[in-house]
């Protein structure tokens, strides 16, 4: 083989490794085509994994605090004349639903919650459980009352949820922002009623209680906003 300089050869079942001072190339073994001169300036890549810090966080970042996952609501990066610079967050707890308020030094490591969220249907409410549907799979999730909470209020059966998912145990599930629900019991609109007119309080089939316009009548289907509970339009 042309060319100067020490080789080593180091030799395996089905390869053999042929290193320079300044090149490596690699052989198969079984074709035994002549290798090619790897260029001395060539780098490897070198993967580099970035910790997530403070200076990272932002609206809508899930983080690990004390043992449990938290959804950034707010945040605020603070550099005082005098002292470190600091992090202030609003924080909502995924299990409890709490808020806090929690300051973090800049810069300092923050473990990042690994929050899975996955489409399933709502079938049906088995007792105090309510039954959601993967409809790929057909496998059954079952949650109970208190993990389901005040969000029954806008729940229709066949209704696609967003269920949250940490450590493989649902921690959530997140309604449609606009649901389509039907009024069954309010007061009679008046003639000569408007949109700019006053509001009336309105039931509608999963039990909720709405304030609707005066114009709106029983049977009608009504737009709500799961966010705040309140009515958009008519349907």
């Amino acid at each position: 083989m042309a060319g100067t300089g020490s080789l080593n050869v180091v030799t395996a079942p089905s390869a053999v490794f042929l290193q320079r001072r300044s090149s490596f190339s690699f052989i198969n073994s079984n074709s035994m085509l002549p290798f090619t001169k790897t260029s001395s300036s060539s780098r490897p890549r070198i993967l580099r994994i970035y910790a997530f810090s403070s200076n990272d966080i932002k609206v809508g970042s899930n983080i690990v605090v004390d043992g449990s996952p938290w959804r950034v609501l707010e945040f605020l990066h603070v550099k005082p004349g005098k002292g470190a610079a600091f992090v202030r967050t609003k924080l909502k707890n995924y299990m409890t639903g709490n808020t806090v308020e929690k300051t973090f030094r800049a810069g300092s490591s923050i473990d990042l919650a690994d929050i899975l969220k996955e489409t399933k249907q709502f079938t049906y409410k088995d007792g105090p459980q309510f039954v959601f549907m993967d409809l790929n799979s057909f496998e059954e999730i079952r949650l109970n009352e208190k993990d389901v909470g005040d969000t029954t209020k806008f729940l229709k059966e066949g209704m696609d949820c967003n269920l949250l998912f940490w450590n493989g145990k649902v921690i959530g599930f997140d309604l449609p922002i606009t649901v389509q629900l039907k009024v069954v019991d309010v007061d009679p609109g008046l003639k000569g009623d408007t949109a700019q007119g006053g509001t009336k309080p309105a039931t509608v089939d999963t039990g909720a209680i709405i304030n609707v316009p005066l114009f709106v009548n029983i049977g009608e289907e009504i737009l709500v906003d799961t966010r705040t509970g309140e009515y958009m339009s008519r349907a």
